[in-house]
This record gives C-alpha cells, structure tokens and sequence, in this order.
C-alpha cells in the first residue's frame, strides 16, 4: 500500500465472500467465491498507550462493514464493488485515514490458467496528506 510516512496499518487477508458481481450473464445468476483484502491506514497510538479497542478500529467491525458493503448492490466490476467497501469503511471508521482495498476474483471468466487476477484500490479521506 503507498502508505503515509511512518503511518501504522491495520490489515485483513483473505475474507470471502460469495457475490453476484460480473459482466457474464452467468455471474449474475450463480455468483462465484471472492476474496477481500484490507489495509488500513489508521494512527494506533492512543490504542498502543492505552490497551483498549475503543482507541482503535475492531477487526470485527471492519469485516462487517466490509462484507455488508460488498455484498449490498450487484456490480459489474469489481472495480466498482471495491469502490463500494472503500467508501463504505471510511464512512464507518473516522479514526480510518486512508483505505486500500484489494478484490481477489479467483473464478474470473478468463480462457486461461492464471494463478490470481483482480483489483486493488487506494482511497484517503479528504484531507489526508497524499
């Protein structure tokens, strides 16, 4: 992730989820498996001084919103759907200063082998040094 300097970063690998995104009339109808990956760019100070999650940003709650963002409206690109969870966590978590998401769509309707394609996004909240 292009990181703020010095910046501290929470991380997610690897959720998954089933959803109806694509552009194949197929994907539409059964959906497909995929996988979301999380940085976030969050100050963990306080929370490193003071030992408690309310100081912080819960993995729980992160996953949550993602997953809910993700699954709530069918896009036909992932880039899209990814834009969604985005927009989603960073009006969610205040304490969130910049957002990376990455869309794993392992099933891809593509006529080759390939071992992973997808998207990844970077989103800072206004003000946010770049």
């Amino acid at each position: 992730m292009s990181a703020l300097p010095d910046s501290d970063r929470i991380f997610v690998r690897g959720v998954t989820v089933h959803a109806f995104h694509g552009v194949m009339p197929h994907e539409a109808e059964v959906g497909q498996v995929f996988r979301i990956d999380l940085d976030l760019d969050v100050d963990l100070g306080e929370a490193a001084q003071s030992d408690r999650l309310v100081d912080t940003v819960g993995y729980d709650q992160v996953v949550a919103v993602a997953c809910e963002a993700f699954v709530a409206q069918r896009h036909r690109l992932i880039e899209a759907a990814a834009g969604a969870v985005a927009q989603a966590l960073l009006a969610r978590f205040t304490r969130i200063a910049a957002v990376r998401v990455t869309i794993h769509k392992p099933h891809a309707p593509i006529p080759a082998a390939f071992d992973d394609v997808g998207v990844s996004i970077l989103r800072r909240r206004a003000g946010s040094p770049s």
